[in-house]
């Protein structure tokens, strides 16, 4: 929405009707052809890019008031990255020739492109993390994206993917995402979520011990 501003966002928003995808849905999928942005109107979403070995990688998360997807409409080439709800979602999709049209008639152009842009070199970030940084910064620096686009649960933050899950984003195996929690969960900064997955406490602690340990 800070892109294009509040007015065109409302706008853009009444093209297409608001539906509720559920936690872990698939909005966008790798490869797939352009047909359409998806409006957040709220929860959040993991960006992933899968490898040739199906492998994943998280590189990064939004939350409410993201447009999504617009890159591949913009360009007519087939989606860089998938993008999964990590929450119950509500969104609006719009379909790509209206979404162009809308670009056009109101000189977006240059501001989507200028935020593609951004995102891009946002990603390079994350690579660069993955590639260099130890587990539990790896670790921390995904579930502090998660925190800050997360709507419910607020101030403990459920995150709802399974230490597997988190071990194939950050580029890690299993043991290794489980030793660096295991301080954090004695020091009461996160606990299992019953329903699965994590809650977190106190991401600043986590993302403190983290960085001492490099």
């Amino acid at each position: 929405m800070a892109v294009i501003g509040q007015s065109l966002w409302s706008q853009l928003r009444e093209l297409a009707p608001m539906r509720v995808r559920p936690a872990r849905s698939v909005l966008l999928r790798q490869g797939d052809p352009g047909t359409h942005v998806v409006l957040l109107a709220s929860g959040s979403t993991l960006v992933t890019l899968t490898g040739p070995n199906g492998e994943r990688a998280l590189l990064a998360v939004r939350g409410p008031g993201e447009l999504l997807g617009e890159l591949a409409v913009l360009d007519a080439r087939p989606r860089s990255a998938s993008v999964i709800a990590a929450e119950p979602c509500r969104v609006h999709l719009i379909p790509a020739l209206q979404f162009l049209s809308f670009v056009e008639s109101n000189g977006l152009l240059n501001p989507l492109l200028r935020h593609a842009i951004a995102r891009v070199r946002e990603s390079e970030t994350v690579r660069l993390e993955l590639a260099t940084a130890c587990v539990p910064v790896r670790l921390a620096s995904a579930l502090s994206r998660l925190v800050d686009a997360a709507t419910t649960n607020r101030p403990a933050v459920s995150v709802r993917l399974t230490q597997e899950e988190l071990s194939q984003m950050i580029g890690a195996s299993r043991n290794a995402v489980g030793a660096a929690i295991k301080p954090w969960r004695e020091e009461g900064w996160l606990e299992t979520d019953p329903g699965g997955g994590l809650l977190i406490h106190d991401i600043t602690s986590i993302a403190t011990h983290a960085r001492s340990a490099m």
